[in-house]
């Protein structure tokens, strides 16, 4: 019995993951690949400036759709940060300066992808200090980079940000890792060839993502929106926990 259970132990969770991914949220197939951690990188590569376009934010779309392919934080994550951040600072009725906003939304987890990720370097230290020169033939108002990558540098749970587009940045960022988005991030990860990843590790992950990220939130819109997704995080491991031994992390 425990064998078929196992295998119909993600249920519900399972069509949530489908649904998504026909959306473009998560990859069912993304092979081995684990969350960013503190410090993860790969190699190192020179950087050239984005392509110009018609205006700088379509070059930085552009770049960004082109470059940020990771199911969990690729081009769909940069999105949801850049309008959950801006509708964040709404709630809390402040002021973002947008240029700002969109262009540190859009290449804030640059630094996990090649040729810029480093070993050793936390990613959000890479974006911060190469994103003055991806934008630099794009037509952005270079005299704002110091923000954009203050934002970056911090839109992590685990770091303090200061000043309007960073916090909300990295309350958006925080929340996104939590509810049902952030179980479909984490299991857009599972290598489906069995190696690691794998769904217990997902869980795991998960567990101690509820644990790490509800302290860092900054803005009040960010901690009025907390709790439920912690509730709904909460309750879909709980789920999986009761439908199989396989998910079940003591």
């Amino acid at each position: 019995m425990r064998t078929t259970t196992a295998r119909i132990g993600l249920g519900r969770a399972s069509l949530a993951l489908l649904a998504l991914s026909a959306i473009g949220m998560v990859s069912p197939s993304s092979g081995a690949q684990a969350p960013p951690e503190p410090g993860a990188a790969h190699s190192a590569g020179a950087v050239a400036p984005i392509p110009p376009a018609d205006t700088w934010r379509t070059a930085v779309l552009n770049f960004a759709k082109t470059h940020e392919g990771n199911p969990a934080w690729g081009f769909s994550h940069s999105e949801r940060d850049y309008e959950l951040g801006r509708s964040l600072a709404a709630a809390d009725h402040v002021r973002l300066d947008d240029d700002v906003m969109f262009a540190a939304a859009y290449l804030h987890d640059i630094g996990t992808f090649p040729p810029y990720a480093r070993r050793g370097v936390d990613h959000s230290d890479i974006g911060a200090d190469i994103v003055g020169e991806l934008l630099s033939g794009t037509g952005f108002p270079m005299a704002k980079v110091p923000a954009v990558a203050a934002a970056i540098r911090t839109h992590m749970y685990y770091r303090k940000p200061v000043g309007p587009e960073a916090i909300y940045l990295h309350d958006a960022d925080a929340l996104d890792w939590l509810g049902a988005i952030g179980l479909a991030r984490i299991f857009g990860l599972v290598d489906p060839q069995g190696g690691q990843p794998d769904g217990p590790a997902a869980v795991k992950r998960l567990q101690n993502l509820l644990m790490q990220v509800p302290p860092g939130l900054v803005s009040m819109a960010g901690k009025t929106m907390l709790e439920p997704r912690v509730q709904e995080l909460q309750r879909v491991l709980a789920e999986l926990s009761a439908e199989t031994a396989a998910y079940r992390i003591l």
